[in-house]
């Protein structure tokens, strides 16, 4: 059987925003009456809590209250929306090449997974985007309650796909330390720079555009050393 390729999501298949997902909770933050530049930043220190424990209600209530803020129900419904809003604009546009490359995975016959550091709302979008049929597996930290580079999320993947963590090919960019993760429990790594240049240390095989990915995989990969 062709080998199962796990994938990242940001960064990795699409554009992360993170521009624009700065800019929404400037938004929301405007909707429960705190200081947008002060929610920016409690949004971007509370980034674990968000990507294991809350959804996106109870982190709009949270860290609203953390700085001062008591919204009410419809002011946290509304907030909320946004940045649901957001998670349903950004997984409506990988790129044209990143379709085209998975199409031609799957046609080849290799399973696909996806482990993706991410909160609930773009686990609650996820199905309703182009990315989403060409997965077999997807697997989300907000939804298992653990985040790459935990072992444990990557077996998650592994076991849903039916094989051996050992057999997989692992492909991101390598932010939260995931390409470590992953090489720590036997998977093959391939690191790609396309969208980001987020892990400029990793010293194992970096590809420069997941269009390679293809051609690549129809050869034996190295290993990663014992």
């Amino acid at each position: 059987m062709p080998q199962p390729v796990i994938f990242d999501l940001f960064h990795t298949l699409l554009h992360g925003a993170d521009d624009e997902r700065d800019r929404v909770v400037g938004e929301m933050a405007l909707v429960v009456g705190v200081e947008p530049a002060a929610l920016v930043a409690a949004y971007h220190a509370s980034w674990r809590d968000r990507l294991v424990r809350w959804d996106v209600e109870e982190t709009v209530r949270v860290l609203a209250g953390r700085l001062g803020g008591a919204p009410t129900d419809e002011q946290v419904a509304r907030a909320a929306g946004h940045r649901r809003a957001l998670a349903r604009r950004v997984l409506a546009r990988p790129p044209a090449t990143t379709l085209d490359v998975l199409d031609a995975l799957r046609a080849a016959g290799h399973p696909l997974a996806l482990i993706s550091n991410a909160t609930s709302e773009t686990a609650e979008a996820w199905p309703d985007g182009p990315l989403a049929r060409r997965f077999d597996v997807a697997v989300f930290s907000s939804d298992v309650g653990v985040a790459k580079p935990d072992p444990a999320i990557y077996h998650i993947a592994a076991e849903r796909l039916g094989v051996a963590p050992a057999g997989c090919v692992y492909v991101g960019d390598g932010a939260d330390g995931e390409l470590a993760g992953a090489e720590a429990v036997g998977m093959t790594v391939l690191r790609t720079t396309e969208l980001n240049d987020t892990d400029p240390s990793w010293t194992g095989q970096v590809i420069t555009g997941l269009a390679e990915l293809p051609a690549l995989l129809g050869r034996p990969l190295s290993r990663p050393g014992p």
